[in-house]
């Protein structure tokens, strides 16, 4: 951010001062401290550097910075669609800080519009295939529109006001103009684009900036739907730049030399005191909030008391719980997660997942069907169901559920593993082994199928590739003792060294 202000606006102090509020603001700190939001970081980190070379390469003309900006964009993409808009919040900066806007300006768009469009197709298809954008909380453009202003003025506010943050938000209901919520965010956006237009009879900073704000935020406004949660503050962190841009062209007008006199005004002094001052309590808030982020349970409990009508919410804290070996606890919050949305897959899918991890197939196999049948396209519930079915020794069910789950997705090594193990209770030994071959293709470092494998070998009678299997699980492992038990045997049969009992 640093970086992009002092490339745009060469001013070092104003820059760094700037970039700082940006920095320490809780709103972006958050991602950051949330590891499983690490992708809204990388796709941010990219998109600046995308912006800086591609200023770089207007000030200076290299065609390497332009091939750099290029680069950068698609590895922002690659890391989350948020960076999409980036080509026309380029034709922004064309337009202002940068003076630029022509015809010229605009081809030089093509490549990364291309590249944009293409990476957009891609991800609607890849979130349809996996049910991701049936998610809704509006189904008409009527509400979609009045949830995207009331959108626009809440993350607008949470900016000026970081009050009660959280990583999801409640959909505010109904949405409608009687809503408060929802009013207020139309007469928002109405002021703010008021306040825009005439404010470009003297600068084109607030122009620019409200509309680097709203393109930024345009893939998450919930025009296509691909989250059950109205808000999360890190979908904010790109769009910020955008209402940070008039903030130090302003700042560096306002600390400007008074024309032809030494040294920095008082106005200038009092208005970096100011900012330093305001950093400092965005420090202070952002401490504040360090307490609710300290870890998952902490971080989804904080989410259930500002929200308690919010199943995502009660979703997540159920699997925190569930991981740290609380399961009447996870299972209640399961249960409040289906309570308020009864048709949600994913927590009869994690309640699936508690109740065999304790053992209670009959439970958990109950909560995998119905998880499927409401999205019947997730590959981790048919494998889950599947291993639920192995337990009771309905192998050729399992089976077709770990195919299926295979089928929607290919490359994952536990579900090659375990069809290769309801596999080798068939008998089915050479189909079973291009599995197990397959699931270390993909992890090679899993001791467990390196075992299998290696049984599976022996019984085919490739006794020297199963000993290498053998061995390369012990190389991985050094204290599994079933693969020395295994490897033992196998030696021992061909008369090296004593018997020990045989396990899988």
């Amino acid at each position: 951010m640093i970086v992009l202000l002092y490339a745009l606006f060469g001013e070092a102090w104003v820059a760094a001062i700037t970039g700082l509020l940006f920095g320490v603001h809780p709103l972006t700190v958050e991602p950051i401290v949330w590891l499983g939001e690490r992708k809204a970081i990388l796709a941010g980190t990219f998109s600046f550097w995308a912006l800086v070379l591609y200023v770089a390469y207007v000030r200076r003309g290299h065609r390497g910075f332009y091939l750099g900006s290029i680069l950068a964009y698609v590895l922002a993409l690659l890391s989350k669609p948020s960076a999409t808009p980036l080509p026309v919040l380029m034709l922004l900066l064309d337009y202002w800080p940068l003076g630029r806007m022509s015809r010229r300006a605009v081809v030089e768009k093509v490549p990364f519009l291309v590249i944009g469009v293409m990476s957009g197709i891609l991800t609607l298809l890849s979130h349809a295939s996996t049910s991701v954008v049936s998610l809704s909380y509006a189904t008409d453009a009527k509400s979609k529109v009045l949830l995207a202003c009331a959108k626009l003025m809440f993350y607008l506010g949470k900016l000026i006001w970081p009050a009660n943050l959280s990583p999801h938000y409640s959909t505010p209901a109904p949405p409608l103009l009687t809503n408060p919520v929802v009013v207020s965010g139309v007469v928002g956006v109405l002021l703010l684009i008021a306040v825009t237009v005439l404010s470009v009879r003297w600068t084109r900073a607030v122009l620019v900036g409200a509309s680097f704000y709203f393109l930024a935020m345009l893939p998450m406004l919930g025009f296509v739907e691909y989250s059950p949660t109205f808000a999360n503050d890190n979908y904010a962190y790109l769009p910020m730049v955008g209402l940070f841009l008039p903030v130090a062209w302003g700042v560096g007008r306002l600390m400007a030399r008074p024309s032809g006199g030494a040294g920095r005004s008082v106005r200038g002094d009092a208005i970096f005191v100011a900012m330093w001052v305001v950093a400092g309590l965005e420090m202070a808030v952002t401490r504040h909030y360090l307490s609710f982020w300290k870890d998952t349970e902490s971080l989804f409990r904080r989410v259930c008391a500002l929200a308690p009508d919010m199943y995502v919410g009660h979703n997540d804290l159920g699997v925190a719980l569930t991981q740290k070996g609380r399961h009447d606890e996870a299972v209640e919050h399961f249960n409040t997660a289906l309570r308020l949305k009864p048709d949600y897959a994913e927590a009869h899918h994690n309640l699936g997942v508690d109740f065999a991890t304790r053992g209670h197939i009959d439970q958990a196999i109950v909560h995998y069907r119905e998880a499927l049948r409401i999205k019947p396209h997730r590959a981790e519930t048919h494998n889950n169901l599947g291993l639920a079915l192995a337990v009771q020794g309905k192998t050729d069910e399992a089976i077709a559920h770990y195919k299926e789950s295979l089928r929607l997705k290919p490359n994952v090594a536990e579900a090659h593993n375990n069809l290769a193990n309801a596999l080798v209770g068939q008998g089915k030994i050479d189909e079973a082994v291009a599995h197990y071959k397959e699931s270390l293709r993909l992890k090679p470092n899993i001791p467990q199928t390196h075992n299998n494998l290696a049984m599976s070998l022996a019984a085919q009678g490739k006794i020297n590739e199963a000993i290498a299997h053998y061995r390369e699980a012990l190389r991985i492992k050094p204290d599994y003792a079933k693969a020395r038990t295994n490897l033992a045997n196998l030696l021992a049969a061909q008369g090296k060294v004593a018997p020990v009992t045989t396990s899988r």
